[in-house]
């Protein structure tokens, strides 16, 4: 899959390894493994296998994005867009919508 980032600190939060964009060092890990894991998906069917990122469809105003489970309570907020040759994963945020 290709991928993009909707926040520029997004994208430094996964190449810059002192950078921690104000989350918890546990977040920044986790977030860094599940961009490893997103990058090797070839497309939404390898993400919802991995049983341990919980990836899931959002509902109501949020149907059109997706979340992986970073920990108990934070969330990556992506969404998949269309394209030929390779699906585009929008990196959105990290958030706790709960």
């Amino acid at each position: 899959m290709e991928i993009e980032f909707k926040n520029d600190d997004l994208d430094r939060l996964e190449q810059d390894p002192k950078f921690t964009a104000g989350f918890d060092k546990a977040i920044v890990r986790a977030y860094r493994k599940l961009m490893q894991l997103i990058r090797a998906a070839r497309d939404e069917r390898d993400l919802y296998a991995m049983r341990g990122a919980r990836f899931k469809k959002l509902q109501g105003g949020r149907s059109h994005q997706h979340s992986l489970r970073l920990n108990d309570e934070m969330r990556l907020i992506v969404e998949i867009k269309s394209s030929t040759p390779k699906n585009i994963i929008l990196i959105v945020s990290i958030e706790d919508y709960h």
